[in-house]
């Protein structure tokens, strides 16, 4: 079977390489485009990146003489690829513009940015969780006058260390959700070569990311109606993110209060048979298990526990009583895999397995 070909734009940024360590001998993909700002047009991948590279694995060989495009020149990136990553750092009417213009001229975007989150009939998509979501493209194309065109997005990265686990909880009747996330500073682009300011700190304040962390669940957990995806009223979420000294990981403590409590064991129960469409179809990126438990007091931790199942999986830990709320738990998601390229990738595996790239 041939390949689908794809295209990365801001394929220079983190987001961006991490995209290409996922795609370099993916099953359903192969990388024709690499693109990113005019600046980096008409230079090889590995001079346009020059010593930006920021993932531990060295860059990939075959991507390295290739020669980078202008993001902005869409029918020549779209000439070379039937789809596109996006994961440009622009502003964020600049962003939501490229992304329509891409969709506009038949090019689906499967994209990273946050620009397009809250718009009405664009999916975004856990793909365990509101799959089901993907319906709206339908609204989405009607509205944009495409046949193949349409924007998918992921959502934030820091609700990705929660939200699955709350998600099978819901039977339950969640009333009210408190939520600390503890924030990787590759959240930021950054390493700590790049960000010396960051070695024994914690900054207790991230912008934006808790109003994010915040309302995103809801609009996961809503529901499609009339060509829209209306966000949940409840429940009701409070949250601080703060930045730590850790390079990947995001780790959520978090207390939550229902309406008819459960027992330990059988949210242990729901946690551990919990799956979706990504375990049924067998997709590349989707983990064996979507939420593993650690029994020991001191998991999860990020350094140990951030690439289960090659960083797709959540982990969880710390299930107890708490005096204030009904429960407590420790939650962690990888960050730049879950919470962001990988997240993307396997919504893309997921629309070419379910048709929409057809």
């Amino acid at each position: 079977m041939s390949k689908m070909k794809v295209g990365v734009i801001g394929a220079t940024g983190m987001v961006g390489q991490r995209f290409l360590t996922l795609l370099e001998d993916h099953p359903y993909f192969e990388v024709t485009v690499l693109a990113a700002s005019a600046r980096s047009a008409g230079k090889t991948y590995e001079e346009a990146v020059g010593a930006r590279w920021k993932m531990t694995t060295p860059m990939p060989e075959k991507f390295k003489g290739m020669t980078v495009l202008d993001a902005a020149q869409i029918e020549e990136v779209g000439k070379q690829c039937s789809f596109v990553f996006c994961a440009v750092d622009m502003k964020k009417d600049e962003i939501r513009a490229l992304e329509e213009a891409y969709a506009k001229a038949e090019i689906p975007v499967v994209s990273n940015n946050s620009a397009n989150r809250w718009t009405p009939d664009v999916p975004m998509v856990i793909p365990e969780i509101n799959d089901a979501h993907l319906e709206v493209i339908a609204a989405q194309r009607k509205r944009l006058g495409t046949k193949r065109g349409f924007i998918a997005v992921k959502p934030n990265c820091s609700i990705q260390s929660y939200v699955p686990a709350l998600t099978p909880l819901r039977k339950f009747g969640i009333k009210e959700v408190v939520a600390t996330t503890y924030q990787a500073i590759s959240g930021a682009g950054k390493t700590f070569r790049e960000w010396p300011e960051m070695i024994d700190n914690v900054i207790p304040f991230i912008g934006g990311e808790e109003e994010k962390s915040e309302q995103e669940p809801l609009r996961v957990w809503g529901k499609v109606e009339n060509g829209e995806i209306v966000k949940a009223d409840a429940p009701i979420i409070t949250t601080q993110c703060i930045r730590v000294p850790v390079t990947d990981g995001h780790t959520a403590a978090v207390f939550v209060r229902f309406e008819n409590k459960p027992t330990k064991e059988e949210i242990l129960e729901a946690w551990k048979n919990f799956s979706g469409k990504p375990q049924a179809l067998g997709l590349p990126h989707a983990p064996e298990q979507f939420i593993t438990y650690f029994e020991e007091d001191n998991r999860p931790q990020a350094k140990l526990d951030r690439d289960i199942y090659g960083g797709m999986g959540v982990t969880v830990g710390r299930l107890r009583e708490d005096s204030v709320y009904d429960y407590k738990f420790v939650g962690l998601s990888h960050n730049t895999l879950r919470g962001a390229a990988g997240g993307a990738v396997l919504i893309a595996e997921l629309l070419y397995r379910e048709g929409y790239f057809n």
